[in-house]
């Protein structure tokens, strides 16, 4: 049976039940994977957006789903849970959002970066990543548009792409038909407490302009304002905006690039904590033939103005990976912004110091790749199963002191 593509847009037309199991907030595609394994375990589920389906990081991103830029730690372990509940758990579906399985090729530029792009392979392999060493004749049978400068790389068979913005708008149309209401357009103002308690007492639900919804647990799945969302229940999630941008180039003929292709050093801009622009080239193609050229970093607020200097950094890489891209014209560029958290890990699970609130934000850049196996988790602790992953890493009372780095 081939699936149901259509998708049927919710807004504020939409009834706002008066109680729920659970309410989300935010409708990108955490919050949507959220909403849907929450539905598929019998939660009454209410998904509540300030704006748009996929509005924020989730409409601005490229659609990574990575393993290979993880260092061995929490998050690669997180990764790899994901991937295997993106294809596992959400396979049947993949077609709905132009899941592919293209394979990452990480390319080093000299032998001493490729000596340490090898150690971090060998240090993923040990914990079950699939990752091959390509030699520099080999790259090319690979990428026959690569430079001829670079001297080896590594090649990730598990690390894939998907459209993100069909990812969230899918999985709250599935989460729709097992009962949830996704209501648009309407921010969450404040959190109801017993009796209007203050700061620090239990959130049972929500408050909007639209009416307020009771539930237990409240989910809080707001991207780059989730920071804010937590303050209004009296909490510390030190969550801020990282912009970035993509550029886009007129369509190409197919294959121009084969894998998403990026260079050794992007995996050390990740990791960065400085605020400066950070800069790396990561280069794809995509099914209608366009390339998406990134990848930048820089913490300047929720400022979208485009930036010459990170523009031309995003060109200049992608020529140096791909020289054929110096003829090609670019189309447009998006800005978005990345949820970034000091200690680069997201924040997932339940908040002690505000008891019935949730989080599951903090992603960074690996949210798209990340959702599907937070969204599964957040279900899995909600119903009272064993997680299939150690949520303590990822412990939102971790910010209590004010701790992190960067």
């Amino acid at each position: 049976m081939t699936p149901d593509r259509r998708i049927t847009t919710p807004g504020i037309a939409e009834e706002l039940p008066s109680t729920a199991d659970l309410v989300v907030i935010g409708a990108g595609v955490v919050g949507a994977a959220a909403a849907w394994f929450a539905a598929l375990a019998g939660l009454r589920v209410v998904v509540v957006d300030r704006g748009a389906v996929a509005g924020g990081t989730s409409g601005a991103g490229e659609g990574n789903v990575l393993v290979s830029d993880k260092e061995p730690g929490p998050e690669l372990e997180l990764a790899q849970y994901s991937r295997r509940v993106w294809g596992e758990d959400l396979g049947a579906y993949g077609g709905l959002w132009e899941f592919e399985s293209k394979g990452g090729l990480v390319v080093a530029s000299s032998p001493t970066a490729l000596g340490a792009l090898r150690t971090l392979a060998e240090r993923q392999r040990a914990l079950g990543v699939d990752v091959r060493e390509v030699s520099g004749a080999e790259l090319h049978a690979l990428e026959p548009r690569l430079t001829r400068e670079a001297a080896g790389g590594a090649l990730y068979p598990q690390d894939a792409q998907v459209q993100p913005m069909l990812a969230a708008a899918h999985l709250l149309r599935l989460a729709r038909r097992r009962g949830a209401v996704v209501r648009t357009r309407t921010e969450v103002v404040g959190f109801l407490r017993p009796g209007g308690g203050p700061a620090g007492s239990p959130v049972i639900g929500v408050r909007t302009p639209h009416g307020t919804v009771g539930a237990p647990a409240v989910l809080n799945a707001a991207g780059t304002w989730a920071g804010a969302v937590a303050g209004l229940a009296g909490v510390e999630l030190p969550v801020l905006p990282r912009r970035g941008f993509v550029l886009v180039t007129e369509p190409l003929p197919p294959a121009t690039v084969r894998h998403k292709v990026y260079a050794a050093d992007y995996v050390d801009a990740v990791a960065s904590s400085d605020a400066e622009l950070q800069a790396s080239p990561v280069v794809e193609g995509t099914g209608g033939g366009t390339v998406l050229i990134g990848s930048t970093r820089e913490r300047v607020g929720f400022d979208r103005r485009p930036s010459p200097a990170a523009l031309r950094a995003l060109a200049r890489g992608a020529i140096g990976l791909f020289p054929v891209l110096a003829s090609v014209r670019a189309m447009r560029v998006y800005a978005g912004f990345r949820p970034y958290c000091p200690d680069h890990l997201p924040v997932i699970g339940p908040d002690p110091r505000a008891p019935g609130l949730w989080h599951a934000c903090g992603h960074e850049g690996a949210g798209i790749g990340l959702a599907a196996g937070t969204g599964k988790l957040i279900a899995q602790a909600l119903t009272g199963e064993a997680t299939e992953l150690d949520l303590t890493p990822f412990a939102p009372e971790r910010f209590a002191g004010g701790g992190g780095r960067g």
